[in-house]
């Protein structure tokens, strides 16, 4: 799962970028109608999800991470097409719809952060991104009738404090990479 980390560390970048696009997005819109909001949640999720299952596809086969990697795709894939088939969704169905992905893609990163704890000492930062999605996804749950406004800004935060999470994380896994090909040519 390690090397899969290491090698799509553009991925995890990618993945935080348009987190904090999105994030951004929701703050300096908060007004923003609804039917943004889901054809931009939509937009995300399913850019998202794109990258994830390419970078399934791209990994060296028998790569521990690209199971892991592929479901994390179609989850995020999969949210933002039914966002796309249902334009006209209601803000209780779109904070389920939401909290459903958060939940869902918080238990799959902690269980690739449990698995990635028998390679690598920092994986902290990827089950710390695992609680916050589980935890968002929760409290969607818990309060689904909060007013647009405040879902925009449930969601700003929740997409910045994962796109910094995502960006810390990539950085990490690029500079374990750079530290391991300086390693092997010191060697020779």
């Amino acid at each position: 799962m390690l090397e899969t980390l290491k090698s799509n560390w553009w991925l995890i970048v990618a993945s935080g970028v348009l987190a904090l696009v999105f994030g951004a997005g929701a703050f300096i819109w908060p007004d923003a109608t609804l039917a943004a909001l889901v054809i931009f949640y939509g937009a995300y999720a399913l850019v998202e999800g794109i990258l994830a299952v390419f970078a399934a596809i791209k990994a060296p086969q028998g790569s521990d991470g690209r199971g892991t990697l592929a479901v994390l795709g179609i989850i995020s894939a999969a949210a933002g097409v039914l966002t796309f088939m249902y334009p006209d969704i209601t803000a209780v169905a779109l904070v389920y719809i939401i909290g459903a992905w958060a939940i869902l893609r918080g238990i799959v990163q902690i269980y690739a952060a449990i698995q990635l704890r028998k390679e690598v000492s920092n994986e902290w930062l990827l089950l710390l991104a695992g609680v916050v999605s589980a935890a968002f996804g929760v409290l969607l749950f818990i309060n689904p009738s909060a007013g647009a406004t405040s879902l925009v800004w449930i969601i700003g935060f929740y997409a910045v404090m994962y796109g910094i999470t995502m960006l810390v994380l990539a950085y990490k896994l690029r500079r374990l990479g750079d530290d391991i090909r300086t390693a092997v040519g010191a060697s020779r």
